[in-house]
């Protein structure tokens, strides 16, 4: 597959934006620098950030194993995803194909870039109907989105089914694994290398606890990250967000302690879930919450609200009818939700 053929004519024919710390990349010490109008009076945010977030992409080499050269970091995902429609999505012209139910800002960022939606329901089972995908699929069909662990059932997808995707499929195949740190399954930024045409999201939000800090990872080839490069905002992830990475990624025992220990009250909450009358059915997560099935999934939602618990109604989700979502919380706020569970009648 050439990757060439997939990105849009404009994309590949822009001339892209060249900031001041593009330019010079040098070493800063004792330079004094007057390139870029900004303020010279320091406050430790008066300098432009580092446009590449070099010391974030280091931390996160080191940690995940992939080169530099194959990560791209956004504001938030949202960004990322953004940016990939941008540099393959031709507006009026092209399609992608997501599976629903799933992540709805596939769907948003489409609709914002003027690019049509094809969509097949997961089976019963929440994995992907491969046979069907592909036979969708036509010579406009850019993008697939495939959320695994998948947003709102939590289930991991069939290594097989993704990998028999990844291979037929002839545009770009998007896995995003902004639950990966929950699951025991392997990451596909671990085969990159075999796979030209795809694309791995991860995030900081999640198993990282960074949700208010923004900050959205891209894995893909250094073809497909230099595309990308090209049409980011110059100074897209900013210098508190890189500070508070930075810190983070640092700490990645405390993360991984944090993660064993949702995934021990996740257990615990399935188990307890298990208990609560109303409550039909509990699916098989691989992520950071829980997708039961209810007697009446908006009632419950209200009457959960009036005892001041917030969790997410799911049943209006192709699959997901009388379904809530409940997120993981700490040993104490898990015991608060069963306990108003059990009280409901």
């Amino acid at each position: 597959m050439n990757i060439q053929d997939l990105i849009r004519p404009t994309v590949k024919a822009l001339k892209p934006y060249s900031s001041a710390r593009d330019e010079y990349q040098g070493n800063s010490d004792d330079m004094v620098f007057l390139d870029a109008n900004e303020s010279p009076f320091e406050n430790g945010v008066n300098r432009y950030p580092d446009p590449q977030q070099r010391t974030v992409k280091s931390l996160l080499s080191e940690i995940k194993s992939i080169p530099q050269k194959k990560i791209l970091l956004g504001n938030g995902s949202d960004e990322v995803l953004d940016l990939i429609f941008r540099a393959f999505c031709e507006p009026n012209q092209d399609n992608i194909i997501t599976l629903p139910p799933t992540y709805g800002m596939y769907s948003v960022l489409a609709n914002i870039n003027a690019v049509a939606i094809k969509s097949v329901q997961l089976d019963d089972r929440f994995q992907p109907k491969v046979d069907e995908i592909l036979k969708i699929a036509d010579s406009n069909s850019k993008l697939l989105f495939l959320c695994s662990p998948n947003n709102p059932t939590g289930n991991s997808f069939e290594a097989n089914s993704i990998e028999k995707l990844i291979k037929t499929f002839k545009g770009i195949v998007v896995i995003d694994e902004a639950y990966i740190d929950f699951s025991n399954e392997e990451s596909w930024a671990s085969r990159l290398n075999e796979f030209p045409n795809l694309i791995v999201t991860q995030t900081l939000s999640k198993a990282y606890g960074m949700a208010g800090i923004r900050l959205g990872i891209c894995y893909a080839s250094e073809e497909i990250i230099s595309v990308l490069n090209r049409i980011k905002p110059p100074y897209n992830v900013n210098e508190l967000t890189q500070q508070k990475a930075i810190a983070q990624l640092e700490q990645n025992e405390l993360t991984q302690k944090q993660v064993d220990e949702i995934l021990k009250e996740r257990d615990a909450l399935v188990k307890q879930l298990q208990n609560v009358d109303f409550v039909s059915k509990i699916y098989p997560t691989d992520a950071n919450f829980v997708l039961a099935k209810v007697d009446d999934a908006t009632k419950r939602y209200n009457e959960l609200i009036k005892k001041g618990i917030v969790i997410r109604n799911r049943t209006t989700q192709p699959g997901c009818e009388n379904c809530l979502r409940f997120t993981v919380g700490t040993k104490q706020e898990n015991e608060i939700l069963i306990k108003a569970l059990k009280e409901l009648k």
